[in-house]
């Protein structure tokens, strides 16, 4: 896969996105659980005019038969998978874990906002 040609896929939404994490973090600090985030998140996008959709559902496929759902916290611009976490720092599980739910979601970019420190951490992952 040519990583330059995707690198800035999405830039834009991305930038949205991690800047009304910024704002949400800098309103409610750091440390709380991952739910008034992901709630925070949604109503920031809500002032943004960013489309949302909170906790969609994804069936989960093995072979023919469906195994389980996917509940992804927030889907942006119906293109970006959104998890929040409240971790020490985003790990390979959690990059595993978003490459899972764009499989799933059949979406290209994922981002992972982790609100646990006073600064924002996060990552963009492109499939």
């Amino acid at each position: 896969m040519d990583t330059n040609k995707h690198e800035l896929l999405l830039k834009n939404e991305v930038y949205q996105v991690v800047g009304c994490a910024m704002e949400v973090l800098n309103s409610l600090g750091n440390g709380l659980l991952e739910k008034p985030y992901e709630n925070a998140l949604a109503v920031e996008f809500g002032i943004k005019n960013i489309p949302l959709r909170q906790q969609a559902r994804f069936p989960v496929i093995y072979i023919t038969i469906q195994v389980g759902e996917y509940i992804p916290d927030l889907i942006a611009f119906e293109q970006i998978v959104i998890e929040t976490k409240v971790i020490e720092a985003i790990g390979n599980n959690e990059k595993a874990q978003i490459i899972n739910y764009l499989k799933i979601s059949g979406l290209r970019v994922g981002l992972i906002l982790n609100f646990k420190h006073s600064k924002l951490e996060w990552q963009r992952i492109v499939l």
